[in-house]
C-alpha cells in the first residue's frame, strides 16, 4: 500500500509553514498538483546543463538535449500505452482539444456528441466549431446519481455523428465514465472518440490503446509535472484526418516560396521551439508515478475517497454531489454547506486552518446549472493527502456550520 507520509517527504512545499505555524492542507489537486523534488531537479538540470535547442543543431550538446527530449516522449507514451509517434507535446489539455477541433475537416450538418458534465475546455471549442462550420452539438445527460445516462446515447446517435468528446473523470462530480464501453459504440458506428483524460491520467492506470479512443488529451501540471506542457494522443490511422493548426518551423519537411510539405508524426503537429524543459519535467513526473505504481495510487485514493465521503456525510447541512461508490468515482468531492456561499466556505477554511480548496463552478458552469447550483466547494485528493488532513477539513467545516449555519 502506498505510504502518503513517505510520499510527502518528496514535496518541498509541504514542509512550509504559515506564519501562525499551520501546515498547508492542500486539497485543490484537480486544479493543479504539487511538484516533487525529483521533478524540480530534472527541470533545473536541463536549464543548468543542457539549455540549448533541440532537433536543429549538429553539435554534441544539441544532440544530447534532443535525445533527452525524445526520450521523454518515449517514457510518457509508454505510461499511457501508446507509440511515441502517436504522442504530441502541447501546452495543456485545452490546446490538445483545440488542435482536434480545428484540425478536423468539418461539413455542415456533421454532429458532435458531448456531455453536460464537461469542463469548459471540452465544450467551448465545439461551440466554436458549431458556429463556424454549421456543425450540430448534441448532449448526453446525467442520471440523478451523477453518472452518464448511457441508455440515452442511442437516441442521440445518428448517421451524421462524426465525433464523441467526453471527459474520462468529471472534475466536479468525480464520476469515472465508462470510456471503454463508449469506445466500442463509437467504433461500431465509425465515429471518432476524444477522451479528456486531464483528471484520469494522474490518478488511475490509463491505457489509451486498450480504451480504443482516437484522441486522448492530458496536462502535465495535474500529474506532478510542470505547467505549460501536456500531451495529445492521436491514434495511428487517423492522423491524416487532423491537419496542422499551427504552422512554421520544425513541423515542415521541405519549404519553397510556392509550397511546403509536412514532417512526419508527431513533429508535424509541433511547430516552433518546443517546451523542452516541460517535456523533461513531465517525463520525470511519469517516472515518479511509475515507481509508486498507478494501481497503488488508485487503491490508496479509493480508500482516502471513501473516508472523505464518510466524514463529510457526518456533518450537518453538508450536501455531497456525485456517485458514492468509489468504483464509479475518483478522489474529487464537491459539496455545499447549507446556504453558505461556497466562496465564504473556502475563505474560512483557508483563514482558519490553511486548507486550500476550490470554490465556484470549476470551469463546469453547465453542469452546475443542470444540478440547480450556482457553485460548490471542491476538495480534490492526491497521493500526499492523508486521513488526518481530511479530519482537519471536516472538523473545520463543523466549526463553520456551528458559527454560520
Amino acid at each position: 500500500m502506498l505510504d502518503p507520509y513517505e510520499v510527502r517527504k518528496d514535496f518541498p512545499i509541504l514542509s512550509v509553514r504559515r506564519s501562525d505555524g499551520k501546515p498547508l492542507v492542500y486539497l485543490d489537486n484537480a486544479a493543479t498538483s504539487l511538484k516533487p523534488r525529483y521533478v524540480i531537479e530534472a527541470i533545473v538540470e536541463y536549464y543548468e546543463r543542457y539549455t540549448v535547442n533541440v532537433h536543429r543543431g549538429v553539435y554534441r550538446l544539441s544532440q544530447e538535449a534532443t535525445e533527452m527530449y525524445e526520450d521523454s516522449r518515449e517514457r510518457i507514451a509508454r505510461f499511457i500505452g501508446v507509440s511515441p509517434s502517436e504522442l504530441i507535446f502541447v501546452k495543456n489539455t485545452t490546446e490538445a482539444i483545440n488542435l482536434v477541433a480545428y484540425g478536423l475537416d468539418w461539413n455542415p450538418g456533421d454532429e458532435i456528441i458531448t456531455t453536460v458534465m464537461e469542463h469548459h475546455s471540452n465544450l467551448v471549442p465545439w461551440q466554436m466549431v458549431r458556429d463556424r462550420y454549421g456543425v450540430k452539438l448534441r448532449f448526453l445527460d446525467i442520471t440523478g446519481g451523477g453518472t452518464l445516462d448511457l441508455e440515452k446515447l442511442p437516441d442521440i446517435l445518428s448517421e451524421r455523428t462524426r465525433l464523441i468528446a467526453l471527459t474520462h473523470i468529471s472534475n466536479v462530480l468525480g464520476t469515472v465514465n465508462p470510456v471503454d464501453d463508449i469506445a466500442r459504440i463509437a467504433r461500431k458506428n465509425d465515429i471518432l472518440l476524444l477522451v479528456d483524460a486531464a483528471q484520469s491520467v494522474p490518478h488511475i492506470p490509463v491505457d489509451a490503446r486498450r480504451i480504443g479512443c482516437d484522441f486522448l488529451a492530458f496536462s502535465g501540471h495535474k500529474m506532478l509535472g510542470p505547467t505549460g506542457i501536456g500531451c495529445l494522443y492521436i491514434r495511428r490511422g487517423v492522423e491524416d484526418q487532423v491537419k496542422p493548426v499551427f504552422t512554421g518551423g520544425e513541423m515542415v519537411r521541405r519549404v519553397s516560396l510556392d509550397r511546403s510539405t509536412w514532417n512526419d508524426m508527431p513533429w508535424r503537429m509541433e511547430p516552433g521551439t518546443p517546451n523542452v524543459a516541460g517535456a523533461i519535467g513531465l517525463a520525470a513526473a511519469v517516472d515518479y508515478l511509475s515507481r509508486l505504481g498507478m494501481d497503488k495510487v488508485r487503491s490508496y485514493e479509493d480508500r482516502l475517497t471513501e473516508y472523505t465521503l464518510r466524514r463529510l456525510s457526518e456533518i450537518e447541512d453538508v450536501t455531497i454531489y456525485g456517485p458514492r461508490d468509489t468504483r464509479f468515482r475518483s478522489g474529487i468531492a464537491a459539496f455545499n454547506v447549507g446556504s453558505i456561499d461556497p466562496h465564504d466556505v473556502a475563505l474560512l477554511l483557508d483563514e482558519l486552518e490553511n486548507i486550500a480548496v476550490r470554490s465556484g463552478v470549476h470551469c463546469a458552469e453547465p453542469l452546475h446549472a443542470r444540478l440547480g447550483l450556482t457553485g460548490t466547494v471542491r476538495a480534490s485528493l492526491y497521493i500526499y493527502n492523508t486521513m488526518e488532513e481530511i479530519d482537519i477539513l471536516c472538523d473545520t467545516l463543523k466549526k463553520i456550520v456551528e458559527t454560520l449555519a
